[in-house]
C-alpha cells in the first residue's frame, strides 16, 4: 500500500486542562432539568431510558480552527471502548452525539470535540450552542456511552478520517498501537489549520500517517484500498462524500466500518398511513415528510431531538406493519417491534404505533 507521507509533523505536548477539585465537589447525581417525555404511558422508550449523568466542563481548548475540545468530569462514569460516543443534553434541551476521543483508562473524565457547523452549512444549532455556552464551570447532563463503531480484532488496520471525523479514530490508533497491530492512517481535511490533533498524530504515527488537504493536494487518492489484504480492517469517519468514496474503493464484496452522524438515507419514499392506536387517530405521511412531522401535527407532545436517527428520543413501539429502518442506533433485535420515527418509514402502506 502506497500512501503519501506525512509532510509536516509538529510535536507539541497536548495540554489537557486538569480538573479543579473545587468544581469536582459540586457534581451531584441529581438531574439538571427533566428530560422531555410523553404523557404516560410512554411507548418504546425502555431501552433508551439511559441513565443521565451530571458532569462538569473542567477544560476547554481549541485544537484547530473552528473546533473546541471539552473535558467533562463526573463521578461513576461508565467505562468505554474506542468508537464509543455520548449524548450531550444541551442547556436548550437539544441532544447531540459526540465521539469520545480521550483515554479509556481515564475513568473520571470524558473528552469530546466538536466543529462549529453554521446553519448555511447544514447545521441545526447544536454545535453553535456547544461553542457559545459550554465553558469551564458549566454543568450539563450526558447519556451513554454507546458504541456503534467498535474496533474489531484484526492484524492490520487502515483508518481514513475526514476533519472532525478524526475524533473516534484517535482512541483506535492508540489501541491498535498498544496491540502491536500494523496500522496506517489517511487523514483528510480542507486545510491543516482546520484539522484537529495533527501534532499528536504526527508524534504517534510518524510516517504511518498521511495528511491530504484540499488546499494543497485536492481530494485523496483511494485506489490503494482495492489492494489491501483480506485481513485488513478499514475504518472511516468523516463527511458522507468521503465515506461513500471509501466504500466505492473497497474490493468487491468487502465493506468498511463506518461512523455516520447524518442519515444514511433521505427521508423520501412513498406515502402511507400511520394509525396512532392509543390516540385514536390516523395520519397520512407524505412522500417527502417524516413520520415524526406527520405525527406531531396531531400529537404535538411527541418527544424528539436529533431528527437524524441517532439519539433515540423519538423511538416508538410498532404494533402492526412492516418497518423500513433508516436509523443508526437500534440493534437488529430491537428493530423487531420499534422504530425511530424521525427517519424510519413504512415498507408497505400502513403502520400502527402504540401512541
Amino acid at each position: 500500500m502506497t500512501m503519501p507521507r506525512l509532510r509536516t509533523v509538529v510535536l507539541v505536548a497536548g495540554a489537557a486542562v486538569l480538573a479543579k477539585r473545587a468544581m469536582r465537589r459540586r457534581i451531584t447525581a441529581a438531574p439538571l432539568w427533566p428530560m422531555p417525555a410523553l404523557d404516560e404511558p410512554v411507548s418504546g422508550r425502555g431501552r433508551l431510558a439511559t441513565v443521565t449523568r451530571r458532569v462538569l466542563v473542567t477544560g476547554r481548548t481549541e485544537p484547530a480552527e473552528g473546533v473546541i475540545q471539552l473535558r467533562l468530569e463526573g463521578t461513576g462514569l461508565p467505562a468505554w471502548q474506542p468508537g464509543a460516543h455520548v449524548d450531550l443534553v444541551l442547556p436548550s434541551g437539544l441532544v447531540r452525539q459526540y465521539s469520545l476521543c480521550g483515554d479509556p483508562a481515564d475513568t473520571d473524565t470524558y473528552t469530546v470535540a466538536t466543529r462549529l457547523i453554521e446553519r448555511e452549512q447544514g447545521g441545526r444549532g447544536g454545535s453553535r450552542e456547544v461553542h457559545e455556552q459550554l465553558h469551564e464551570g458549566t454543568e450539563i447532563e450526558i447519556r451513554g456511552p454507546r458504541n456503534r463503531f467498535p474496533l474489531v480484532d484484526a492484524p492490520a488496520y487502515v483508518f481514513v478520517a475526514g476533519g472532525i471525523g478524526i475524533t473516534p479514530v484517535l482512541p483506535m490508533l492508540r489501541a491498535a498501537e498498544a496491540a502491536g497491530a500494523d496500522w496506517r492512517l489517511l487523514y483528510c481535511g480542507r486545510s491543516r489549520a482546520t484539522m484537529p490533533y495533527l501534532d499528536g498524530i504526527g508524534k504517534l504515527a510518524g510516517d504511518r500517517a498521511s495528511v491530504v488537504t484540499e488546499d494543497e493536494s485536492g481530494l485523496p487518492e483511494l485506489g490503494f484500498l482495492a489492494e489491501l489484504p483480506a485481513d485488513t480492517a478499514v475504518y472511516c469517519c468523516g463527511p458522507d462524500g468521503l465515506m461513500d468514496a471509501v466504500t466505492a474503493a473497497m474490493p468487491e464484496g468487502r465493506t468498511p466500518h463506518l461512523e455516520r452522524f447524518s442519515p444514511a438515507a433521505p427521508a423520501g419514499g412513498g406515502a402511507f398511513e400511520v394509525e396512532l392506536r392509543r390516540s385514536g387517530r390516523t395520519v397520512t405521511v407524505a412522500a417527502d415528510e417524516s413520520v415524526l412531522a406527520a405525527v406531531r401535527a396531531e400529537v404535538p407532545g411527541v418527544s424528539y431531538s436529533c431528527e437524524q436517527g441517532f439519539c433515540g428520543t423519538c423511538q416508538q413501539r410498532v404494533l402492526e406493519g412492516e418497518i423500513d429502518h433508516r436509523d443508526e442506533l437500534l440493534t437488529d433485535a430491537e428493530r423487531g417491534d420499534s422504530m425511530l420515527i424521525c427517519v424510519s418509514r413504512c415498507a408497505g402502506e400502513r403502520l400502527v404505533l402504540d401512541l
